[in-house]
């Protein structure tokens, strides 16, 4: 049984909570947020107590904290965790600023303690088909991968002046499935955006309809397709083709079934968010977390996956404000 502390209780905290509260191997200890009465709140519902940052890290019955703040104090957490003996789970990115990224992680790494970057699409099962299919060889070598990854609304505009931009926020999750499932390293990336949903985007500097072009370490080549607003709802799905045979996580329904009236045909449609769409993957991923620490080994998605998502989220950041190709180090 693994005790394990929350820090944030907003709506990413309230997931996680969830999964710290039904997961059998877990003792969901407490709850921290510089809101005092939300995560008193957040406590109570899960049976947890509502406690200082300073009582959870100096309380030597808890094992690890689960990040959920916002991106701007991951890395001080991290840092403070760690230093405190505790394994750490962190939501992506550890830190906007990538040179801060590399200090907590550096940190993080003299100090020993485990750590678990949440990028949980990893655990969504047709992404890890085709990450098994790629590692057996079925497909034989990569040579292209069509990525798309499409929300159905544009976050608030004071959201998106923190966020990071539309690579570093939204498609750096594919930037590491990208690498997870083929092996691959990315060498260059070459971007080009645009705010087509709301002038307002291009305002604080970011864009909200992309296509990122990756070259990968053996010549072969990837498309990211990104949209902040598309009508239909939420959208994602990858495809890789190989030299042996393509396989693709095709586009997911509510349903599967179809109604036939006169001149029309009707199915289900998409997910209504990216929340839905891959809710089932955060308890998935904190059991991996918990399965690491019981075995004494390094979690999926770990400190160096992290730095590595954010380098290629960086460069292809660079090629949209730059226009031009960037080399990925």
């Amino acid at each position: 049984m693994q005790n394990i502390a929350l820090l944030g209780a907003g709506f990413i905290g309230q997931v996680h909570a969830s999964s710290l509260a039904t997961n059998p191997r877990v003792r969901f200890t407490s709850v921290y947020d510089v809101d005092t009465a939300r995560a008193e709140e957040l406590a109570i519902k899960h049976g947890a107590a509502s406690r200082s940052l300073e009582d959870i890290l100096g309380d030597p019955h808890v094992d690890a904290v689960l990040i959920a703040t916002s991106t701007n104090t991951h890395a001080d957490l991290l840092e403070q965790a760690a230093q405190a003996g505790k394994a750490v789970f962190c939501e992506k990115p550890i830190d906007l600023s990538y040179e801060v990224a590399e200090r907590a992680a550096k940190v993080a790494g003299e100090a020993g303690v485990p750590v678990m970057i949440d990028f949980c699409r990893r655990f969504d099962p047709a992404y890890a088909a085709i990450k098994e299919a790629v590692a057996a060889g079925e497909l034989g070598e990569v040579e292209m991968v069509q990525m798309s990854t499409r929300g159905p609304s544009l976050p608030p505009i004071s959201y998106l002046e923190v966020s990071g931009g539309q690579m570093r926020d939204q498609v750096i999750h594919f930037f590491d499935l990208l690498c997870w499932i083929t092996g691959l390293e990315p060498v260059s990336v070459f971007a080009q955006g645009s705010a087509m949903a709301d002038p307002q985007v291009a305002e604080v500097g970011d864009v909200d309809t992309s296509i990122a072009i990756l070259k990968l370490s053996n010549g072969a080549l990837c498309q990211i397709d990104a949209q902040r607003r598309t009508p239909y709802g939420y959208d994602e799905r990858i495809e890789v083709s190989g030299t042996a045979e393509m396989m693709e996580a095709k586009r997911q329904q509510t349903g599967w079934t179809r109604r036939y009236g006169m001149g029309q045909i009707r199915e289900d449609g998409m997910d209504a968010g990216w929340f839905e769409r891959i809710e089932h993957t955060f308890p998935l991923a904190l059991d991996e977390f918990v399965s690491a620490l019981e075995e004494g080994r390094e979690p999926s998605a770990g400190l160096s996956d992290g730095l590595r998502a954010q380098r290629i989220a960086d460069a292809a950041t660079e090629s949209l404000k730059s226009g031009m190709p960037v080399e990925i180090a």
